[in-house]
């Protein structure tokens, strides 16, 4: 049973939530404009710099689904408070690091603050405000996270040019202390139940299954897909996570006690598709970035910093589509909100990749970037609200941690799928562009071609992360245009105790309202 607790603003409590996202999902952006000045200042190599990033996507991919239930069982509030502390002692230390083996253990640490902090934020907003207000809250939320990616490598190139490295780690210290203190004054604490059984064997399979899986996804292309160490290659990695994972769902189907996964929760269509189309819409935002500045970099020959001042338009239109798109979630439902932010977001990608030349417009290269900002702004939040609409609260952790991770999930594969496309692509419209266009073009024709070359190269690739969001589009006409809504009121509250088994396995259906 919930237990009592104060009257609380809920827009106030949603302050310290969005800052804490706001932190995690800057920081997935923030690093790549520092990597010159780390391999200087750190005498490191470009695969240690890899793995500044990798490392923090791995442990912040990991454990969500494990986070998230704790959250269910020890308290959202905790969980989040405890995931802010590791979070920004991470950062500190991300700062202060002095080699790059440092380094790549601090940016861990800060990935599973991340992974703590990140279903909470999801949970927290879905159960702190009234049904009807929903959609608005996580408009606000979704915007954040747009804002939160473009400012990455705004803020990156000012602190990297004026301070140095660090800074772009050092400057999560008081903001995260400062959200640390509002949640202390502004986040109620909404423990559902306690003394609840934890799924140890579920933790151990799906932990291990998302691991070898995920890191043969993000590290794949380093070892040429062949061997690891050894007899253990890629592909070895790969079926080893597919089959720790099948594992885990079966034991999940027979463990009728506290599952870590209840799968009653796919009975749910609304809960089925959206997870489909969140890790859909995770590959295409994830996927995109590559071939999007390569673009901007290698044939527009913009600086790092330009070339995130020129992502701007999307972070605005990101940003203003997102509480407006909320707002018309909660009014007509998310389906159609989502179905449009989804087709609009395929049409700018589509305006791009035909953009993608040596002399291109950069007014019509910001205006793409505009329309494909309006439709992922127009898609994030109302898909959250597709997700857990018809989600008993104290399942609400478990939803949010399930849906948070295979959107993480669909990035790691974007990230891969369009890195490996994009080699591919290169190769067949840059054949031994190394030897032979000095040898058969003069200096000044060989540079067009190699500029002609990758900007066809990354605008056919764009047209990966369009076909996804096509598909995920398809997922979204399988939802209910008007959610069932669980039943959290008095009158369903007396039938808890019948219901145990079934709030358990998160199998017992919503009640039944408007569709």
């Amino acid at each position: 049973m919930t237990t009592p607790e104060k009257q609380v603003n809920p827009w106030a409590a949603l302050v310290p939530v969005c800052v804490g996202f706001f932190l995690i999902m800057m920081d997935m952006t923030i690093v790549n404009v520092a990597i010159p000045g780390m391999l200087a200042d750190l005498d490191a190599d470009l695969n240690q710099m890899a793995w500044v990033n990798s490392v923090y996507l791995l442990t912040y991919a990991v454990p969500l689904l494990v986070s998230g239930r704790l959250g269910d069982r020890l308290g959202r509030k905790q969980m989040f408070q405890a995931g802010m502390v590791v979070f920004t002692a991470a950062s500190l230390w991300c700062g202060a690091a002095g080699s790059a083996e440092m380094l790549i253990v601090a940016r861990a640490a800060q990935g599973f603050g991340a992974a703590m902090m990140a279903p909470q934020t999801m949970a927290l907003v879905t159960t702190l405000f009234p049904p009807h207000r929903i959609g608005a809250a996580l408009g606000v939320w979704g915007a954040v996270a747009g804002l939160a990616s473009a400012v990455g490598p705004l803020l990156g190139g000012f602190l990297v040019g004026s301070h140095g490295w660090e800074w772009i780690f050092l400057v999560n210290v008081p903001v995260g202390l400062a959200g640390l203190v509002m949640t202390v004054f502004l986040l109620p604490d909404n423990r559902q139940r306690v003394g609840r059984r934890f799924d140890a064997l579920g933790t151990v399979l799906s932990g291990l299954g998302l691991l070898t899986l995920v890191f043969g996804l993000q590290n794949g292309q380093h070892y040429a897909w062949g061997s690891v160490a050894g007899p253990v290659t890629v592909p070895v990695i790969l079926a080893a996570g597919v089959l720790l994972l099948i594992a885990f769902v079966v034991w999940q189907r027979r463990n009728t006690r506290e599952p870590l996964m209840p799968l009653g929760l796919f009975r749910q269509r609304n809960f089925s598709a959206a997870v489909v189309a969140a890790a859909c819409v995770g590959f295409a935002v994830t996927g995109m970035s590559l071939p999007i500045m390569l673009y901007l970099q290698s044939v527009m020959e913009l600086s790092p910093q330009q070339a995130g001042a020129l992502m701007l338009p999307a972070a605005v239109a990101s940003g203003a589509a997102g509480p407006f798109a909320g707002m018309l979630s909660d009014r007509f439902g998310g389906k159609w909100v989502v179905l449009g932010g989804f087709l609009v977001f395929a049409l700018g990608l589509v305006m791009l990749a035909t953009a993608m030349e040596s002399g291109a417009s950069t007014w019509w290269l910001g205006l793409a970037l505009f329309v494909m900002g309006l439709g992922s702004g127009a898609s994030f939040a109302p898909l959250a609200h597709v997700a857990t609409s018809g989600v008993r609260p104290e399942l609400m952790g478990a939803a949010s941690g399930i849906y948070n991770q295979l959107r993480q999930v669909g990035c790691v594969v974007g990230s891969a799928a369009v890195g490996v496309l994009l080699q591919m692509r290169i190769a067949a419209e840059l054949p031994g562009s190394e030897t032979s266009a000095g040898s058969e073009l003069a200096p000044g024709e060989a540079a067009p071609a190699l500029h002609g070359g990758l900007a066809d190269a990354a605008g056919s690739v764009l047209l990966l992360p369009v076909a996804v969001l096509l598909l995920g589009s398809a997922a979204c006409l399988v939802m209910r245009s008007r959610p069932r809504v669980a039943d959290t009121s008095a009158a369903g509250a007396t039938t808890a105790s019948t219901d145990e088994a079934e709030a358990r396995t998160g199998t017992a259906e919503p009640s039944a309202g408007g569709r």
